[in-house]
């Protein structure tokens, strides 16, 4: 039988590639590594990805496998999931690999600006319902967070099987004049299939399993003015 949570809770306090911080320790205030974590964390000078909601780090540690000059952070709040991702990073010693145990809500305390050279945000809860808008994780109040730490020519990616959220986002990124390098709303007969590196998580292996359709978007956020939602998302 596997550990129960509080037992992955008590061991997540002692593995050396988890940062855990009290909402108070950083809520308007900076995190420690802030602006230095390449240095101070991964003890190189190696680009910096972020997963975004990053779960049991599936994408995470698929990543890291294939690209080993890269420092890989999985962000989450749920501990117990990430639990399951950094133990398994150290079973495989990858040291390239790290998790931040936090609400995404808080990024900016832990990334100074031009720190982190890509984002991707695979398969999140699509909060579809309108009055949720601002809780999607490609919605504009994330996009202007992320946008602080992103180096002007960073890369975001998002790998979902929502459609809608998928739709929103283009929708999005088009009413500000973003960038989109890549778009498909079938990525696995699309030309960017090996593009996305043929990681495949857990749960994407299921929908691909029941016929569903995995979409994709490659984008910027670079841009000098502020971003905004589409006037039919916009609340009322």
């Amino acid at each position: 039988m596997g550990k129960n949570k509080l037992e992955r809770f008590a061991e997540m306090e002692t593995l050396p590639n988890v940062v855990q911080v009290p909402f108070d320790e950083v809520y308007l205030k900076d995190f420690k590594y802030k602006g230095s974590w390449k240095k101070d964390f991964f003890k190189n000078r190696n680009p910096l990805v972020l997963e975004l909601g990053c779960g049991k780090g599936e994408y995470t540690l698929g990543l890291a496998k294939q690209f080993q000059l890269k420092n890989f952070l999985g962000v989450d709040i749920k501990g117990s999931r990430m639990w399951v991702g950094a133990t398994q990073a150290i079973k495989n010693n990858l040291k390239n690999v790290g998790f931040l145990r936090t609400r995404i809500e808080l990024i900016n305390s832990f990334f100074a600006s031009n720190e982190v050279d890509e984002i991707w945000i695979t398969f999140p809860d699509p909060q579809l319902k309108k009055r949720w808008t601002k809780k999607r994780l490609t919605s504009s109040p994330f996009l202007t967070k992320y946008r602080k730490f992103l180096q002007p020519k960073g890369i975001v990616h998002l790998k979902t099987d929502n459609y809608p959220l998928f739709h929103y986002t283009r929708q999005l990124l088009k009413f500000n004049q973003l960038a989109i390098f890549a778009e498909t709303d079938h990525l696995y007969s699309s030309k960017f299939s090996e593009e996305v590196f043929g990681i495949k998580t857990f749960y994407e292996s299921r929908f691909l399993e029941n016929g569903d359709k995995i979409t994709y978007l490659k984008f910027s956020i670079r841009s000098s003015k502020p971003i905004s939602e589409p006037p039919d998302e916009e609340e009322t």
